[in-house]
């Protein structure tokens, strides 16, 4: 066995974790793929992986090894589709995870004109908002809303999306209607918590340029944004997110907008990547499309935030 085919054996058993996985993924037989692993660390000289009975470890050595051998696969495709015709349509499968409200109201909607430009792509697309371990998983890229503390990957912020304070006409009937920031002692919020840090987010307000941050009591703390939007829809108190999740109910005035003058600080959207020189060409044209796509939404309803009003939250 060559040593390439060794190479893309030990960066698929990194993503996968597994041996059967990765012996599944590139269809061969589990032995073929042990013993190539076997072979390879041999010929280095050095441990790339500790197998148990439960998971497999990537070593130290075996971490720096998989990051040369994802640039120099990637170079490797790049450069055998120099003289062919997938330079302009690259084929093959591109795994992408974001959260469910961006895939279900931007992305999903907009697929029919990837599908145009790109016929031989095919996207397995994951909806969720919690952490994804790319290398773990296989996913070869995700769409968050905050940038990773993890220097292992590449962070592009690709958007910022205006957000909004709001909350139900029976709790502003119940509360009133908060004129400033500074009258807000008396209100309540929905909490907002990540799973991931089990951090709590206060609300956010730009004032002066600069954000102030309000804690308010919360009779419900949630940690995904269907639930978020929910418990301010059944009165549970304000909430903060970006306009576009927020415009069906704030066209029907199920939800009302509030504190228009300080508004939050813009949502940054970020797509995040395994580092390297070269990309495979079918993900590269996915995130040049996400980011046209996000620069479309600004010419559309998502105007662009005032140029140096705050930075962008959280």
């Amino acid at each position: 066995m060559d040593q390439v085919q060794a190479m893309r054996i030990f960066t698929r058993i990194v993503e996968l974790g597994s041996f059967s996985r990765a012996a599944e993924r590139l269809q061969l037989p589990r032995a073929t793929v042990s013993n190539a692993l076997k072979r390879l660390e041999q010929r280095l000289g050095v441990r790339l992986l500790i197998r148990t009975t439960r998971q497999v470890q990537v070593t130290s050595e075996g971490s720096l090894y998989y990051q040369r051998c994802v640039q120099l696969l990637g170079a490797l495709e790049e450069a055998d589709t120099l003289f062919s015709h997938h330079k302009l349509q690259p084929s093959g499968k591109v795994r992408i995870d974001m959260p469910h409200s961006l895939a279900r109201q931007i992305v999903i909607p907009a697929l029919d004109d990837f599908y145009r430009r790109y016929p031989d792509i095919t996207l397995a697309l994951g909806a969720n908002d919690t952490h994804v371990d790319l290398l773990r998983e296989g996913v070869d890229c995700v769409l968050r809303a905050w940038e990773t503390e993890d220097d292992s990957l590449v962070a592009q912020r690709i958007a910022q999306l205006p957000q909004v304070t709001c909350a139900s006409p029976a709790y502003l009937q119940a509360h009133g209607t908060p004129l400033d920031i500074d009258s807000l002692a008396p209100h309540r919020a929905v909490g907002y918590f990540s799973l991931a840090s089990n951090r709590d987010y206060p609300l956010e307000f730009c004032r002066g340029g600069k954000v102030e941050l309000r804690e308010l009591p919360a009779r419900l703390s949630v940690s995904g944004a269907d639930a978020y939007i929910a418990g301010a829809r059944a009165g549970m108190g304000l909430i903060q997110a970006a306009r576009y999740s927020l415009a069906p109910w704030l066209e029907r005035g199920e939800l009302v907008e509030v504190l228009a003058g300080t508004p939050p600080p813009p949502m940054p959207i970020y797509i995040m990547y395994p580092p390297g020189r070269f990309l495979a060409p079918r993900v590269r044209v996915l995130i040049d499309w996400l980011i046209w796509l996000f620069d479309q939404q600004k010419s559309v309803d998502m105007a662009v935030f005032p140029a140096n009003a705050c930075k962008a939250g959280k």
